[in-house]
């Protein structure tokens, strides 16, 4: 006969298992002996080792009763509806370790890889980290909002990457974005550059006024954004507003 301990080290569990084993009813718990001890024989060994194996295979302790009392039959339809149940938990698993692993390249978290090339793009015209940081995360609203027309709209934003004038911005931010300076003259060549090109959009009606364009909340959120990364954007924003423009982030008004 064997005490507690001897009982969980034969079977490979704790002794502190062997307990929850007896407080939720799967393995019976014997009377005293007149020591005041408690006694376990071979019935309960080969009991404990049928629970250790079912839990150490992923049944559910709630289940585990049901399947040491069940037939052929029945043992054989719960082991298949607990494998399916375990697939289903493995494909979950996949998933989010696909998340985490995006989560560790930054970029694509929460963002289509359509997004991402054209951050990297933005690197490679010369945009600094800090830039692209600040683009990602205004990405991240739009997705959000838009995600059925990230696809439409890339193509256009990576076609705007080719005019050098739109270079020469990204760069003129990535600097601006680098100074300490609260008064940089180089902000009034990037309000020049943005207003001008957004003129040209708006010309052309490559600036449109459907629904995307109404969408205030979004737009209120990424101006936003931006002035919370930089509060210096505010200024920014002002001499915007000074050439007849809403907003810096949507240019959606033309001057009077």
């Amino acid at each position: 006969m064997l005490t507690i301990g001897q009982l969980a080290a034969y079977a490979g569990v704790t002794v502190r298992a062997v307990r929850h084993y007896h407080q939720i009813g799967l393995l019976p718990e014997p009377e005293r002996d007149a020591s005041g001890y408690r006694r376990y024989g071979a019935t309960a060994v080969v009991s404990l080792i049928k629970i250790r194996t079912l839990a150490n295979a992923g049944v559910p302790l709630s289940q585990i009763g049901q399947m040491l009392e069940a037939d052929a039959s029945t043992f054989a339809e719960v082991v298949q509806r607990i494998d399916s149940h375990l697939r289903d938990e493995i494909e979950r698993l996949e998933t989010s370790r696909k998340q985490i692993a995006q989560l560790a390249a930054g970029d694509s978290l929460a963002l289509p890889p359509e997004v991402i090339f054209y951050l990297d793009r933005l690197r490679e015209i010369g945009a600094s980290e800090r830039m692209v940081e600040g683009e990602r995360d205004g990405w991240i609203l739009v997705a959000a909002r838009w995600p059925d027309q990230i696809r439409e709209v890339i193509p256009g934003k990576l076609a705007q990457l080719e005019d050098p004038q739109m270079v020469r911005l990204y760069r003129l931010l990535s600097e601006l974005l680098e100074s300490d300076s609260y008064d940089d003259p180089r902000v009034e060549e990037a309000v020049d550059i943005m207003v001008g090109l957004s003129e040209q959009a708006y010309a052309s009606g490559e600036m449109g006024r459907g629904e995307v364009v109404r969408d205030d909340l979004a737009f209120d959120l990424l101006d936003a954004l931006t002035i919370e990364s930089d509060p210096r954007a505010g200024r920014f924003l002002e001499l915007v507003r000074a050439r007849g423009w809403t907003r810096w982030t949507r240019l959606a008004e033309p001057p009077d």
